[in-house]
């Protein structure tokens, strides 16, 4: 699957990894995976509900979520937030 992301995610994680620098490695490991396989079990990726009920979320630690579309027929995976569950929700 390929990854891209919006402007705002740019801007967002840009900000968050001046506050985590110690978080980007497993940002890395995180993006590797979703590029295998979306779905992994340790990823945590579930469908969300409500207003963001057309995108899922995956865990980066226990504290901070990433928010990102699925688009599984163009094989391709957007991610649109980054930050604390009360930040991206």
């Amino acid at each position: 699957m390929t990854l891209s992301v919006t402007p705002t995610f740019e801007k967002k994680a840009k900000k968050f990894f001046k506050k985590h620098p110690d978080l980007k490695e497993k940002f890395k490991d995180i993006l590797k995976k979703l590029q295998n396989d979306p779905v992994e079990p340790s990823l945590k990726t579930h469908k969300l509900k409500g207003a963001l009920e057309s995108f899922y979320a995956c865990s980066l630690t226990f504290e901070y979520r990433l928010i990102l579309l699925l688009k599984i027929e163009e094989n391709q995976i957007v991610l649109i937030n980054i930050g604390t569950h009360d930040e991206v929700y």
